[in-house]
């Protein structure tokens, strides 16, 4: 559609990509941790073994969602340009 009013995304993909590290960079870092008082006292408090398990569980926490969302991306932009049509509703030069 070339009535002005249409984006063309890969030229706008670039800036969005830019804003979106500014962004990121420029948050503080406690933004980026809950800072929960009792968790942090806890967590100075215990001994090499507790800080250990936290660990583990933090990253059994963390590890599967990410690659989850990482492999749904994944999956979602590869298959982004098919699409579905009934057999009786095919358009001139379009049989693939």
């Amino acid at each position: 559609m070339k009535n002005g009013y249409a984006i063309d995304a890969a030229r706008f993909r670039p800036f969005v990509f830019g804003l979106l590290l500014i962004l990121f960079l420029a948050a503080p870092l406690p933004l980026f941790s809950q800072s929960c008082a009792l968790c942090y006292t806890q967590a100075a408090s215990s001994g090499s073994k507790m800080i250990h398990a936290l660990r583990n569980g933090i990253l059994i926490l963390v590890v599967p969602p990410t690659l989850a969302t990482v492999c749904l991306f994944f999956v979602v932009h590869k298959k982004r340009h098919q699409t579905r049509r009934p057999e009786g509703n095919r358009e001139a030069g379009q049989d693939w």
